[in-house]
């Protein structure tokens, strides 16, 4: 059996923290799925495209990697794609406390599954999505935060 991983989130952008654990994540691994959430309530800056396109740009040359979107519940959509784990970024203990209850009912959900949590590297502790378009917003220098493909797109 294959061992699938979901990594989901709305990536509105790709973060470079988003892009360490994904890359420390892909020996682990025989895919993984980052998938796009589509939420309708929530507003996005970049565009589904845009951000579909930044992280098959990142991971062009990584065929473990794939992109796709998904509307509904992640444990619905894990059970279309044969996803038996969820691979989820920590950053400090409230992510761990807010994600540990969000993996425990998952597993309620689908018994099946397993949620994974990679640290993230010190250095990128302090980034988010939110936090960068914040700082794009402003007119900030996001560079040290983002892949160069979402830079190189933003100054155009």
């Amino acid at each position: 059996m294959k061992k699938i991983a979901l990594f989901p989130g709305s990536f509105d952008p790709i973060t470079l923290g988003h892009v360490s654990v994904l890359k420390r994540a892909i020996p682990l691994f025989d895919k993984i799925i980052v998938a796009i959430g589509i939420n309708s309530s929530k507003q996005q800056m970049f565009s589904l495209e845009q951000r579909t396109n930044w992280i098959r740009s990142v991971f062009a040359g990584e065929p473990v990697v794939e992109v796709q979107t998904y509307n509904g519940l992640t444990v619905d959509f894990c059970k279309k794609v044969e996803a038996r784990y969820i691979l989820r970024g920590l950053r400090t203990a409230a992510d761990f406390e807010f994600e540990r209850g969000i993996g425990q009912v998952n597993r309620m959900l689908y018994p099946d599954l397993d949620t994974v949590f990679l640290l993230t590297e010190p250095k990128f502790t302090p980034v988010s999505s939110s936090i960068v378009r914040d700082v794009y917003r402003n007119g900030g220098d996001i560079s040290s935060m983002v892949p160069q493909v979402v830079v190189d797109a933003l100054s155009e």
